[in-house]
Parts: C-alpha cells; sequence; structure tokens
C-alpha cells in the first residue's frame, strides 16, 4: 500500500492540499515502511492561467466540471497510492479525491512520521471541520 502526505518539505503535513508542492509517497507492507519518496504535485500555481472564474456558474465552488478536472490531473503524479493525508483540503477536492478511489484523512497532526504511525496504529482520525 502507498500513502501520499500533502507536504512542502517532506516532513510535515501542509494546511492547504492547493497550494502544497509536493507528496511524500511512503510504501508500507506488513505495517513496515518499505519506500519513501518526494513527488510533485500540481497545484493552484499550475493552473493560475485557466479561468477559475466560470467554475462558480457551473455550480458550488470546487464541485465544477473544471475544478473535478484540475483535481484529477492533481492525482496524476499518485496513481499508484491508496491514501491521502492532508492538513486541509477544499470539500471540491476532498469529494473529488474519494471518487477517484482514494482513501482521504484530513487531519490535525504535523508531523508525517506521526501520522503514519496513527496510520499503522488504525488510530489516524479524518476531521470533517478541517473540509472546508
Amino acid at each position: 500500500m502507498n500513502i501520499a502526505f500533502v507536504t512542502d518539505d517532506g516532513k510535515t503535513i501542509s494546511k492547504h492540499f492547493g497550494r502544497a508542492q509536493y507528496y511524500l509517497v511512503v510504501g508500507i507492507e506488513n505495517d513496515e515502511e518499505t519506500s519513501r519518496s518526494l513527488r510533485e504535485k500540481m497545484g493552484h500555481k499550475h493552473f493560475s492561467g485557466e479561468d477559475a472564474g466560470r467554475e462558480r456558474a457551473d455550480g458550488p465552488h470546487g464541485l465544477s466540471p473544471a475544478s473535478q478536472n484540475r483535481h484529477s490531473r492533481m492525482l496524476e503524479a499518485i496513481t499508484d497510492c491508496q491514501v491521502i493525508v492532508a492538513g486541509g483540503m477544499g470539500q471540491g477536492a476532498y469529494v473529488s479525491m474519494q471518487e477517484g478511489g482514494k482513501q482521504v484523512f484530513v487531519v490535525a497532526m504535523n508531523d508525517i512520521n506521526e501520522a503514519l504511525e496513527a496510520f499503522k496504529a488504525g488510530t489516524l482520525e479524518d476531521i470533517a471541520d478541517l473540509v472546508h
């Protein structure tokens, strides 16, 4: 199993999914870490030339077809991951990640290693209040 932690530095969990620069992908097998790799993540800066104004006309923020397309493009770097862990995420991205087959955890933790241990222990919690 591969877990993608949304990060800017490879050590801490980013509080903003869309603005984060990287995914730290951790491979787990039999509750043991087997690999780590830092992967570039597409984010808001990659889509700055696209017409974001039309997404409001198509429906609620982050749930328009244009937004959903951007979110699916953000997933391209982690097609081999089953789980995403972020410190904050918009409702549209949250829905897109789930529809993309990912188990999503939006957490209050900062440290990737602590969150990884909580995930392995089965105690990592998805906090709905951090989805906005």
